[in-house]
């Protein structure tokens, strides 16, 4: 399995942007997609963002499609997600995954905290 750990999450004025970091600690990061998700409070959690492997090819969900950039640093072991022109609605615990070759997701971060104020 693969560890994560999220961060560059924060308090942010509508408009704003961050800059979300996850760091994988284990061997098999390069050779999995990653995937950000969301729960807002109350909300289930839903899906963000997800990138392959390689980084070439990438997915959004609508709501954030052309706001959030996802992209992958694999001799850091990092991927990001990169928040511009942020929302009210953006709001929520953000998290990132590891996807399974199965297509689901079975490491998890522990979340990190965004908060859009208008």
């Amino acid at each position: 399995q693969v560890q994560l750990v999220e961060s560059g999450g924060g308090l942010v004025q509508a408009g704003g942007s961050l800059r979300l970091s996850c760091a994988a600690s284990g061997r098999t990061f390069s050779n999995r997609a990653m995937g950000w998700f969301r729960q807002a409070p109350g909300k289930e959690r839903e899906f963000v963002a997800r990138i392959s492997w390689s980084g070439s090819t990438t997915y959004y969900a609508d709501s954030v499609k052309g706001r959030f950039t996802i992209s992958r640093d694999n001799a850091k072991n990092t991927v990001y997600l990169q928040m511009n022109s942020l929302k009210p609605e953006d709001t929520a615990v953000y998290y990132c995954a590891a996807r399974t070759a199965t297509g689901g997701y079975d490491s998890w971060g522990q979340g990190t905290q965004v908060t859009v104020s208008s």
